[in-house]
């Protein structure tokens, strides 16, 4: 019985099977990395040489996903869990949304040099945009705040050419077909006219690639200038263009049950008479 039981923790430790969305699962190697362990490849290679287990077995496949929290070795030695940062950003125009660019030009994360843990943005705002953008090291909530499913609002500001009239604002709302879908805002208004430009507020629940500006172009009007103000409950407020901040402890929470309750609304089905 006891030899049964340490071939079974000896025996290579299969991914589970992909069913979905597993939340707060991400790929060992990364888990690794993130505790300082090493550089990612030299996580891989201690992965495929079965010097790395998970809840006491050992994994060898590169591509396993695991949860931070679960127990977690290198040669026999528990790794230290990286803890867990939010941090708010005022994204300028000109900054990259991506933690490498060969070309050498400025990213979001240069806007935290001093957080030490290995952040990376929550979805993207485009180079010539500006606005609220998050930072974290979370995957589970970051999966959660850009995915569809989960229809978590997010409200701009935009700067457009000409003056979209009220049949432009209501083919918004009732959306347009671009290359790669349907997209369509959940609210749109008139804020303010602007010389030979107009102001408006546009608020989405999905987040395709420079989503706005091609609706927008669509219908005959040309951004001049796109602000990101709010990400669900949490606002941009005051905090001045290239700064950061921490996300407090209410905003956290916050964005947490707006998440819970988007993703509930989804799998409660209605009620009402058959």
């Amino acid at each position: 019985m006891a030899r049964a039981a340490g071939a079974a923790a000896r025996r290579p430790f299969a991914s589970p099977p992909d069913r979905g969305y597993n939340a707060g699962m991400e790929r060992l190697h990364k888990i690794l990395a993130h505790a300082g362990v090493g550089s990612r490849r030299q996580c891989e290679q201690l992965i495929a040489a079965g010097r790395v287990a998970v809840d006491g077995q050992i994994v060898r496949e590169l591509g396993f996903k695991a949860r931070p929290e679960q127990q977690i070795t290198v040669d026999g030695q528990p790794i230290q869990a990286e803890r867990r940062v939010y941090w708010l950003v005022h994204k300028p125009k000109g900054y990259l949304c991506t933690n490498r660019d060969p070309a050498g030009r400025p990213l979001a994360v240069d806007l935290v040099p001093h957080v030490p843990q290995r952040v990376y943005t929550v979805g993207r705002l485009d180079e010539a945009s500006e606005g609220l953008l998050l930072l974290t090291n979370d995957g589970d909530l970051a999966f959660r705040l850009t995915h569809p499913r989960f229809g978590i609002e997010k409200t701009y500001l935009v700067q457009v050419a000409g003056r979209p009239s009220k049949d432009d604002l209501a083919q918004l709302l009732k959306g347009v077909w671009l290359s790669d879908g349907h997209v369509r805002a959940r609210r749109a208004k008139v804020m303010k006219r602007q010389g030979e430009s107009t102001w408006l507020r546009i608020v989405l629940s999905e987040g395709k690639n420079r989503e706005i500006r091609r609706m927008l172009a669509r219908l005959g009007h040309k951004v001049m200038r796109l602000k990101r103000i709010a990400i669900g409950p949490v606002k941009l407020g005051g905090l001045a263009r290239g700064k950061a901040r921490r996300l407090s402890g209410a905003e956290l929470t916050a964005l947490r049950q707006a998440a819970e309750r988007s993703d509930l609304a989804k799998e409660t089905p209605p009620t009402g008479r058959p």
